[in-house]
């Protein structure tokens, strides 16, 4: 979220009992525990976009206090680019910190998002993995463990902090959204408290660049403290391949071709069948 969570932004929903959300509160428990971010493996990757993801449910709410001048028409800005563009991809760096344990796992790798509702992770270090939104469909595929995981997700509940990167939803009907200082940061920082207090979030902090309205980080921060930072580097726009986006045809970006020993665990279809994302 991501992401999430992102946005991530990060930042969109699984269902608390489908099995990908499932492996990031084992990662949780984990953590909590103070386990090793190495014996945790599933933790690494799934606890950080959907955590991000888990941030992103929609609550319904009553209208929040009115932003600063500058920062409405900052938020306003932001939300035309992203509903004037058609995708973006970026290089990303991850850094979870986990309050507990106060220690800080970095995970790098890349991102692509795509109108109407299709985003990609694919993370390099510390072990590759990939996450797939497309469609009703999140995928998750653990080459290590020649693992690939389908499960659904309700696309119509996500939250205006995913939605708004595909051009649609408001932040303010959602979040009271104000600008906070920040000494170190390249864009201006807006912090996001949801009006409908959430048990998985406290808050959801934006920096944006002030010149182009783009997000270039995005942090959850969970109840106990603990944070998921997302950095968008060489971010670039309206760059994917021409697709008509024609029944039944899917953005080749957007599809896995897992090798013939993987195991597909589907639990939309089924165990053992094969999705096609």
């Amino acid at each position: 979220m991501l992401a999430h969570a992102f946005l991530a932004l990060l930042v969109t929903q699984v269902p608390d009992g489908n099995p990908i959300a499932l492996s990031a509160k084992k990662a949780t428990a984990a953590r909590d525990a103070g386990t090793p971010a190495g014996v945790a493996v599933k933790g690494k990757a799934d606890a950080g976009v959907v955590g991000v993801m888990d941030a992103g449910v929609a609550g319904l709410a009553d209208a929040g206090p009115p932003m600063a001048p500058e920062v409405k028409a900052l938020v306003d800005r932001m939300q035309a680019f992203y509903e004037t563009t058609s995708d973006f991809s970026a290089d990303f760096r991850q850094d979870y910190f986990y309050k507990l344990s106060k220690r800080t796992q970095t995970s790098t790798g890349t991102v692509i998002f795509r109108k109407p509702g299709l985003m990609r992770w694919d993370y390099a270090k510390p072990s590759p993995k990939t996450f797939v939104l497309a469609g009703v469909k999140v995928y998750m595929h653990d080459p290590e463990a020649k693992l690939l995981t389908v499960a659904s997700i309700g696309t119509s509940k996500l939250s205006a902090s995913v939605t708004f990167l595909f051009g649609q939803g408001k932040l303010a009907d959602e979040f009271a959204i104000s600008k906070k200082d920040c000494g170190k940061c390249t864009g201006t920082l807006l912090q996001l408290d949801p009006l409908v207090p959430d048990t998985r979030f406290t808050r959801i902090l934006l920096e944006v660049d002030p010149k182009t309205a783009q997000v270039l980080k995005s942090t959850v921060v969970d109840p106990d403290g603990s944070e998921n930072a997302i950095a968008f580097l060489n971010l670039k726009t309206n760059t994917g391949p021409a697709f008509d986006g024609g029944v039944g045809s899917v953005d080749p970006r957007f599809k896995l071709t897992p090798p013939p020993d993987t195991q597909v665990q589907d639990f939309t279809l089924g165990v053992g069948a094969q999705p096609k994302p």
